[in-house]
């Protein structure tokens, strides 16, 4: 059979690659190969969704309008809590100023959980809008909005819901003193919804100070970020606009789990996997390339270790003010495969200890403990646990649970691998949200076998050059 050159290979993967747009479809379609299918394959990418909340008149708009303003280069829409309170009825409409419009019952969340999902989606979605004066949503022309990259959902009570904050990659709070709030209040209910100050005063005394007391200022604990005297605040929202920014150039993924890291893909990275994932590279170039791989990975990975300030002295007599190594570490490879990653570990920490955790596949999804052989003290030490394929995530969950039953907490944890799919990364993230996992490249998904797709093999059989039959222990990749 014949092999392709590493450098042939390498120079063409230097071309330009537009993520989400890939030649070999096309390749794929002339030749009648069948390419595997996965839920992920159509996924839409999902918007960063925000969620604003506070009290009424507390500067939430003012908040959003900044935010917005500042990613003007991205496509942005403001989903109003108020659009979706419920249409009085007719006995309602008669003792309207017994009304609590404060109150979560005052919201119809359904109606807004179907937007909300629809946006998700990537679908245009009509938003009512609700006229303050005859309290109907019907009255008045809704809102057509399309799908953006970013979503502000802002409210009173946008934080109650927990249907609604699953939604929510970033949840604000802005706090805003109790007077400041009844004076820009009264202001706007005024001006804008036509009401007296007599009016306003009663129902803030009788609805709005006690709403907020009972259910507003209680979702202050759901925060990601509060935000004190809130549009005057542009320190805090310039902060918040620049954490955007760095999520909107992260994997979907990343966005919805904090402990997810992705090492920044260059030219240089998409040309290895270009040459590892190819089924006719030859081995040594497989090894050689999989080796650079490898160390990058590891390198990224121990640079979320804690560390020490130190100071040293250099050969010109000056002080340099510099890190000290975290000292207390060791690796654990999973067998087969996460031996391959040993070296690169051995290479980055000199005298390192490294453990091995043997798990046997039973079925498509099943798992089991065969061997385990781990420092006597590592639950002391910081662990890098090594797999280069994280697929169903099933033997990585063994791999864990074993980790934390010696003892080694959670926090850690660093999982260190090459690729993985969405499903093993929901399953690892959602059961461990303290750990930390470390990989080079987020793949499509699985296909109907369990194996990681597009994905490379079996990598351990790739790297050591031995086939399936021979081996009884199924690679991490399933």
């Amino acid at each position: 059979m014949d092999t392709k050159s590493a450098v042939d290979l390498m120079e063409s993967s230097s071309e330009v690659h537009f993520s989400g747009f890939h030649m070999d479809s096309f390749e794929q379609r002339k030749d009648g190969t069948e390419q595997p299918t996965t839920s992920a394959t159509n996924m839409y990418k999902q918007p960063f969704v925000i969620g604003v909340a506070g009290g009424a008149a507390s500067g939430k708009t003012t908040v959003c309008d900044m935010i917005i303003q500042q990613l003007h280069d991205q496509r942005v829409v403001l989903v109003n809590q108020d659009s979706f309170y419920h249409n009085l009825t007719e006995e309602e409409l008669t003792r309207v100023q017994d009304y609590n419009f404060d109150h979560p019952d005052a919201f119809d969340i359904e109606q807004l959980l179907r937007v909300m999902d629809k946006l998700k989606c990537g679908e245009a979605v009509d938003i009512p809008k609700y006229d303050f004066k005859s309290y109907k949503s019907d009255l008045l022309p809704s809102r057509r909005v399309n799908p953006s990259d970013v979503i502000i959902l802002e409210g009173i009570l946008v934080f109650h819901d927990p249907r609604v904050r699953e939604l929510m990659n970033m949840k604000i709070f802005v706090d805003t003193d109790a007077d400041v709030r009844l004076a820009r209040r009264i202001r706007r209910d005024t001006a804008e919804k036509g009401r007296d100050i007599g009016t306003v005063l009663d129902q803030y005394s009788k609805f709005v100070k006690p709403a907020f007391d009972d259910f507003i200022l209680p979702t202050k604990k759901y925060a990601d970020i509060i935000i004190p005297r809130g549009g005057d605040n542009h320190v805090a929202v310039d902060l918040i606009v620049q954490h955007i920014r760095t999520k909107l150039g992260q994997h979907d993924l990343c966005k919805i789990y904090p402990n997810l890291y992705v090492i920044h893909s260059t030219f240089q990275i998409r040309g290895m996997h270009t040459l590892i994932r190819d089924a006719q590279i030859t081995k040594h170039d497989f090894v050689f390339y999989s080796d650079r791989l490898i160390r990058l990975v590891v390198e990224h990975g121990l640079g979320h270790l804690p560390f020490t300030e130190k100071q040293v002295i250099t050969p010109t007599g000056s002080v340099y003010t510099g890190v000290d190594f975290c000292k207390r570490l060791c690796g654990v490879s999973v067998i087969r495969s996460g031996e391959s990653m040993e070296n690169a570990l051995r290479a980055c920490c000199k005298g390192i200890k490294i453990g091995k955790i043997l798990i046997h596949r039973e079925g498509d999804n099943g798992q089991q403990l065969i061997y385990e052989k781990l420092p006597n003290d590592i639950s002391d030490r910081h662990v890098l646990l090594l797999d280069p394929i994280l697929g169903t995530g099933n033997s990585a969950v063994q791999a864990i649970s074993l980790l934390l039953r010696k003892g080694v907490p959670e926090s850690n944890i660093i999982f260190l691998n090459l690729i993985s799919a969405p499903l093993g990364v929901h399953v690892v993230c959602k059961s461990f949200p303290r750990i930390k996992i470390v990989t080079s490249e987020i793949e499509i998904g699985l296909n109907k076998d369990f194996r990681v797709v597009p994905g490379m093999g079996e990598f351990g059989d790739r790297y050591f050059g031995t086939d399936d039959d021979d081996e009884q222990v199924v690679a991490s990749s399933q």
